[in-house]
């Protein structure tokens, strides 16, 4: 684990006093930069010592075969990896001919800064080497926000007690030596030597290389050229190999002189661009770098991200290390996203190889609620990158014997990666967590022109899925059987509740907006007969009660099934995936993650506010939490019964899920979805933001340790600012025509001449509930 005060507590800052090699891998993850196209991982200069070598872009990948020890019908026979692709971070230093490595000589000084004010990396280490020569090296480095292909590091060599003779050693490197990723599912493949060269070419500051996958035939490019400042001796020379790429700039340095170097990046991939393409490509990128420069590039970065802190940033009183956390959480689901182009967001966003690079339904689900009303244009290219894979998701419904669109569970090109069936195939949820993001980014964008080119077909494909997937009973319920909700811990169950009332709300919305469209429909095959059978799935579907309990099962069955023994369960045997069989999780009532919970979230139409907090009492014991999408799910409900403490803890957990390393694996990659999940806390948790009905609602609560929180987004081409404290709360408009909103039911009309306060009632929260034994979210006061 990363061991605080590893970082300090700053409004803008990730800082790292002190080099604790021990979780290098861990800070790769956390200082990573990207722009949702291009992903650095934060390795050192030096490029050694490093926890896990990472370059990364977005959906490139290596394809390799997925083994069983029984093959079935409908089982992928191939998965996808993402792989490290050509590093050129590399800037090797040697001081009279003495490598600059923080594992030999002294380390005086070390200081890294992630600056998410200005998007760069910062990095001083003050080293003596092993003979006695003492050199202040500075770098900053940065994936540009504004020129997607381009990356660019400014690094510098002071000595200071002697005269020296350095040597930097700049470097394209391809296939890199990886560290083995261990058993752990939630890591990926290690696929060696994944690059067969095609060019390599080196001249005087600047040089190439291209490369193409063995398997997926993706071709990739990678340039890098030098702005050089030293004195009149500096000598300059490169060379090239298939795989390595280097210029070395060599300088005599006397005590207050220093070596600069600018090193520009570019980077380009395709599956089906020539070689001579793919150069001029990176060629080009990297001659508008040049001309841009490095200030101007740290000009564009600046302006860039005051723009989107401008609309879309969250400020705390009361605690430090959240207002901290939710500012590196949207700096990097930023950088997950923004510039990624109909490109999926994966799991761990381009930080690292964590689930082989996969998208899953966290993205739908988690991180595109935060996206949409922050930079919704980024949540329209993720979900056109949905319908770009539609094919594969028509054939994979074909194969499954079912109409419409079946979307995989796990992928990076849009055929399904996943082998274990029971957990990916048969969680068809995914298709209703696609169809609810696009209906919530229209209602929040009214983008009629993504409605009737995207929009739409996404919505018919997967409804057509649900009507061809559930079946009427003699008694007119509509019922979807053998399905997989989001706790996989109970897998192929009837009626899964959160499964049910989204698809519900998928067969109504594609009704609805085809009738909308007529021409539109009509085009993609659909009739008044099919409209009719989907608002007839959708009133008739089947949403189980327990009568004898009082509360909404997980899904048909639920709760007449053993609880799990909780008691005997030791602290090291979570995460009960790893130290049980599935079977035996899959018969007892032990919940991963939130799964009810989440339908009361997202589907809060459909409870009174008895149920959910009834609901929420139950399913608390049964909650392990095994997940890291479940603590943000538990905050928003949490704070919408009045559990304020509980809701603080949870989201406690969700802010800190990586830079505390919590759940063990941040070496391979930051959880995008928990990140997000930290803003979903405390915007719709502690904001109580909801959309509904093309409204924006609002019906916000503190905890006590929170003594003001205020968040701006967008909606409807307006930018709005809200303020809470403990007893109101102000609507601010801070651009763009009037808006009704309501806070706690009631429509308020805001305008940019005023803002608008109003009251918050006070609410009455039964007992707290309790967690299963050891699995309650840390106790968090006030800092």
């Amino acid at each position: 684990m990363i061991q605080h005060p590893s970082f300090t507590i700053e409004d803008w800052n990730i800082r790292e006093t002190e080099l604790h090699l021990d979780v290098l891998a861990q800070t790769e993850s956390i200082f990573a930069l990207a722009n949702g196209h291009v992903g650095l991982r934060g390795n050192l200069d030096e490029g050694e010592p490093y926890g896990l070598p990472g370059t990364y872009l977005n959906s490139f990948y290596e394809q390799r075969p997925l083994p069983y020890a029984e093959i079935g019908y409908g089982d992928p026979e191939s998965g996808q990896t993402v792989i490290n692709v050509t590093n050129g971070k590399v800037l090797r230093l040697l001081v009279d001919d003495e490598p600059f490595d923080v594992r030999y000589g002294r380390v005086q000084r070390h200081e890294r800064v992630l600056d998410i004010r200005n998007g760069v990396l910062r990095r001083t280490v003050c080293w003596t080497s092993p003979v006695g020569r003492t050199v202040n090296v500075s770098s900053v480095r940065l994936v540009s926000f504004t020129q997607r292909a381009v990356a660019a590091v400014s690094y510098e060599v002071e000595p200071l007690d002697a005269p020296v003779r350095v040597v930097v050693q700049s470097e394209l490197v391809a296939n890199e030596t990886l560290p083995a990723m261990g058993k752990d599912p939630r890591g990926g493949a290690v696929l060696p030597s994944s690059l067969e060269c095609e060019e390599h070419q080196a001249e005087g500051t600047s040089g190439l290389l291209i490369h193409h996958t063995r398997v997926s035939g993706l071709r990739v490019g990678a340039a890098m050229d030098h702005h050089i400042e030293g004195p009149p001796e500096t000598f300059v020379e490169s060379q090239s190999t298939p795989d390595v790429v280097r210029t070395f700039i060599t300088a005599p340095l006397q005590p207050g002189q220093r070596l600069r170097i600018v090193k520009f990046l570019a980077y380009g991939w395709s599956g089906q661009r020539s070689r001579p393409a793919i150069h001029d490509q990176v060629i080009a990128a990297l001659s508008v770098a040049r001309l841009t420069g490095w200030e101007g590039l740290l000009a564009e970065q600046r302006a860039y991200l005051d723009a989107f802190w401008g609309h879309g940033d969250v400020e705390i009183e009361g605690d430090p290390q959240i207002q901290q956390a939710v500012r590196f959480a949207l700096f990097h689901i930023l950088q997950a996203g923004c510039r990624g182009e109909q490109r999926p967001i994966p799991a761990k966003g381009l930080t690292g190889p964590g689930y082989d690079g996969h998208t899953f339904w966290d993205t739908e689900t988690f991180v595109l609620p935060a996206v949409t009303l922050t930079f919704p244009h980024a949540a329209a290219d993720a979900l056109r990158w949905r319908s770009s894979i539609l094919d594969q998701a028509r054939e994979r419904a074909r194969l499954l014997g079912r109409r419409g669109a079946a979307f995989p569970w796990r992928t990076i090109h849009g055929e399904e990666s996943s082998g274990y069936w029971p957990a990916s195939t048969a969680a068809f949820h995914i298709n209703a967590d696609i169809a609810y993001a696009v209906t919530q980014y229209i209602e929040a964008t009214e983008d009629r022109v993504f409605e009737q080119e995207v929009g739409l077909e996404l919505l018919v494909e997967t409804a057509r899925l649900w009507r061809s997937l559930g079946c009427q009973n003699a008694e007119g319920q509509f019922r979807i059987n053998g399905v997989t909700g989001p706790d996989e811990y109970s897998a192929l169950v009837d009626n899964n509740v959160y499964t049910n009332l989204m698809a519900q709300h998928n067969l109504s919305a594609a009704a609805e907006t085809a009738k909308r469209y007529p021409e539109v429909a009509q085009a993609l095959g659909v009739d008044a007969a099919e409209i009719d059978s989907w608002q007839q799935a959708a009133e008739r579907i089947f949403i189980p009660y327990d009568q004898r309990l009082g509360v909404t099962p997980q899904d048909e069955a639920f709760t007449e099934h053993e609880v799990w023994d909780f008691a005997t369960t030791t602290p090291e045997q979570y995460p009960l995936l790893k130290n049980f069989p599935y079977y035996d999780l899959y018969r007892k009532q032990v919940v991963k993650q939130a799964d009810l919970i989440l339908a009361m979230h997202l589907r809060g139409d459909a409870f009174t506010p008895e149920q959910k907090a009834r609901n929420f009492a139950y399913y608390e014991p049964l909650t392990v939490r095994d997940s890291s999408l479940s603590a943000a799910t538990q905050a928003v409900i949490a704070a919408e019964v009045g559990q304020l403490q509980l809701a603080y803890d949870y989201l406690g957990e969700a802010a800190f899920m990586d830079l505390y390393d919590l759940e063990h694996n941040v070496r391979d990659g930051i959880h995008i979805a928990s990140l997000a999940g930290a803003w979903t806390a405390l915007v719709m948790g502690f904001g109580g933001v909801r959309i509904r009905g093309g409204m924006l609602s609002f019906a916000p609560r503190l905890p006590e340790q929170i003594t003001r929180l205020a968040f701006q987004m967008v909606f409807r081409g307006r930018c709005l600012r809200i303020e809470v404290t403990a007893k109101e709360a102000s609507y601010h408009l801070l651009s763009g025509s009037p808006l009704t909103v309501r806070h706690y039911g009631n429509d308020i009309s805001l305008t940019r001449s005023s803002a608008v306060t109003r009251p918050i009632p006070l609410i009455h929260a039964g007992p707290q509930p309790t967690q299963p034994p050891g699995r309650a979210p840390v106790a968090r006061s006030a800092s």
